[in-house]
């Protein structure tokens, strides 16, 4: 079982992951918006990643669409030049991405999760997405999000628990974007 306390905190460090990785710069209008499922969920492709430890597994999932809106989104993000994303550098790019949001799920887990691993990203069809069920999860959280008006994802975040959980995330902590630290 997985505690009210310990969904929120889920909830919470997915929120941030998927805003620091999809949409960075400061000038985005970044909106995350709860969907009870993903029937509005039109993308064809879905960047799947696990994040497990003893305790449990998380299962991420981002559905994108591979056409021109959302190639100059990355593009512009990652600093490339449109011209340079071709259909591998697109992929590539869409998959790290992914990492960045599963490594901000795992930094701000490890304290809660020591010995936790994450995956490589696969890019795979979004029919793969119906199959969540058969995982028999603790927790699952759909998520829309729109970026300044013009690209749209949608996200999946699927909680499979070893083990009871409980934690409490400090929602009002300021949260750090992995900066480096010079002493």
């Amino acid at each position: 079982m997985i505690s009210k306390q310990a969904q929120e905190g889920f909830e919470h460090v997915f929120r941030h992951g998927l805003k620091e990785s999809l949409s960075p710069l400061a000038d985005d209008d970044c909106v995350l918006t709860v969907l009870p499922d993903l029937a509005e969920a039109k993308e064809p492709q879905v960047v799947i990643l696990t994040i497990s430890s003893f305790l449990l597994r998380l299962i991420v999932l981002i559905h994108f669409t591979p056409d021109a809106t959302t190639k100059e989104h990355f593009a512009r993000i990652n600093n490339k030049p449109l011209a340079e994303m071709d259909v591998q550098t697109f992929y590539d790019t869409v998959s790290e991405c992914g990492n960045m949001c599963c490594g901000i799920l795992n930094r701000d887990l490890l304290t809660t999760f020591p010995h936790m691993g994450l995956s490589t990203p696969n890019i795979l069809d979004k029919q793969c997405a119906a199959y969540l069920d058969i995982l028999k999860y603790g927790h699952i959280k759909h998520i829309r999000v729109d970026i300044n008006n013009s690209v749209r994802f949608h996200a999946t975040l699927c909680v499979c628990e070893h083990t009871d959980l409980d934690f409490a995330v400090d929602v009002d902590a300021e949260e750090s974007t992995g900066e480096l630290e010079m002493f």
